[in-house]
Parts: structure tokens; sequence; C-alpha cells
């Protein structure tokens, strides 16, 4: 029956624990630790007890979280949770975290539904149900710049019996810096045969100035795409400078279209440059 005290606890503390989540995040642990104390566990092992499970773990349907700076970002996560005896609707819950285990966290996110709510999980047969957190992640209170790559879901869940489950790392995803990126080829127009120079900005947010900054030393494509044609191929490789900025010339030769093009990384989300035509005479 050690979940139902679970329950109990997270009804009773979590609704002021949680909230640490939009303080500093070195206190964004809270709430998973209150909840399992008041159970007699450990929010920072998995836990089971009998024969409930927790599956299907998805994460904002499976994409990358990617946030800029201001605009608050809406994240849901849907588990499968079982058990013989069914699930107790009011035990789903789950809590997002970046760190090594929840514990040591550094950030996180707590949903928007309360605790213990009736509605978190969904009966889909007398033995499963499909449970659902939606949150809201603003980056002036969830990040910082440290926070940046893989994150992870904590999760519990109960049956009706009292079985249970707790998850520390039920599932990970990104969260990244939403990104930024342009180009622009001139002179317009140009002579058949001239030099076109094509610059650009590769910029991301920052989450610590709330701000976009130039992403430094990494590798950018020019591709182009002649008039008359639909496909657009890769003619050089390129690093960004130590602001972000991007140049580099290329020879003339038709009516087409430029852009830049950058691949992504760990912390930052693949982006392509809009596309600027030279009429070539």
């Amino acid at each position: 029956m050690r979940i139902r005290a679970t329950a109990a606890a997270l009804t009773v503390t979590g609704a002021l624990a949680l909230t640490a989540f939009t303080v500093p995040v070195a206190q964004a642990v809270d709430g998973p630790q209150a909840a399992a104390a008041e159970a007699g566990t450990s929010a920072g092992a998995d836990e089971q007890y009998g024969d409930t499970a927790i599956s299907n773990v998805v994460v904002n349907g499976g994409k990358d979280v990617v946030a800029g700076i201001s605009n608050l970002v809406p994240v849901k996560v849907t588990f499968t949770a079982t058990d013989n005896s069914g699930i107790d609707n009011t035990s789903g819950y789950a809590v997002l975290y970046h760190g090594t285990d929840v514990e040591s966290s550094d950030a996180g996110a707590e949903p928007t539904q309360e605790v213990g709510g009736a509605t978190n999980c969904a009966t889909v047969s007398a033995t499963t149900a499909t449970c659902t957190m939606t949150f809201s992640i603003d980056p002036q209170a969830n990040l910082a710049n440290y926070a940046a790559g893989s994150w992870k879901v904590w999760a519990i869940a109960s049956g009706k019996d009292g079985d249970y489950t707790l998850r520390e790392n039920a599932k990970t995803f990104g969260m990244k810096r939403y990104s930024k990126l342009t180009t622009n080829a001139s002179p317009e127009p140009v002579k058949k045969g001239a030099t076109i120079t094509v610059t650009g900005l590769l910029s991301r947010a920052n989450w610590d100035t709330y701000k976009y900054a130039g992403y430094t030393n990494q590798t950018v494509t020019l591709q182009y795409r002649p008039k008359t044609s639909t496909t657009y191929k890769t003619i050089k490789t390129i690093t960004s400078s130590s602001t972000g900025t991007l140049k580099t010339t290329v020879t003339a030769s038709a009516d087409g279209y430029f852009r830049y093009k950058f691949a992504g990384t760990s912390t930052t989300p693949a982006v392509t440059s809009t596309s600027d035509f030279v009429d070539v005479q």
C-alpha cells in the first residue's frame, strides 16, 4: 500500500514543493524528493512494488523541445500505465529534469496539472490507462544555457491494489536553444563571371541573457539552386566566425538562389535560411 502513501504525500506536499521548479534551478528536485520522502523511498532511484508498469513514454510527439528567449513552450508527455488490477487514475505523474539523476538535477519543470489530479490518467481497459501531463516551459524560469541538451522524465503510477512503479529516467529527450540563420548574396544583379559575396549570421537563444547571440565556430554549408531547378546542392562548407557571422565568395554563373544550412548540434536545432535570389546578366 506504499503507493497510496505516495499519492497522499503528493496531494499534500506537491502543490507547494513542486513550485520549486519556478525558482532557482538548484532547488529543481524538491518536488520528487518531497514525494518520495513521504513514501519512505528515494526520488533518485527506480522502485517497484508489484506488477505496475510504465511504458510508451512520449515527449513532445517524439520531437526535441526547442525554446527561444521569452515565449512559453507547450510540451505534452504521455505514457502507458498497466496493472492487473487496473490503474489508479489519480496516481500518474511526471516531472522533467536536467542532470545525471533527479536528486542532483540543476533544472526542471512541473506539469500544469495538480498532483493527484483526477484526470491525469484516462482508463483504456481493465488493466491499462494513458497518463497525460502538459507542461509550459518558460525560458526565463525553467532554463539556463548549461541546461541545453539531454533531459529526462521522472514518472510514477500505481495500481488500484496498491502496487506501484517509480521511474527516475522513464525517457530522455532533447531540450534545445532556438536557432536562426540568414543569407544575403550580393551584388544584385551581377555580371556572369563576376564575384558574388554571400554573408549571413548563425545565432541562437541565450537562456542567460534572454537575447540572441552568434553561434561561433560552427560548420555551415552554402547551397545553390539554379532558377530552372527545384533542387539545392551544397557548393561550399564554411565555419561561423567568433561572432557567428558567415562570409564566402562564389563565381556568378546563372540566375539562382543561395542559402545557408546548419545541421544542428546536441544543444541547438538544425536550421535553413530563407534563400536569396541573384540575377546574373
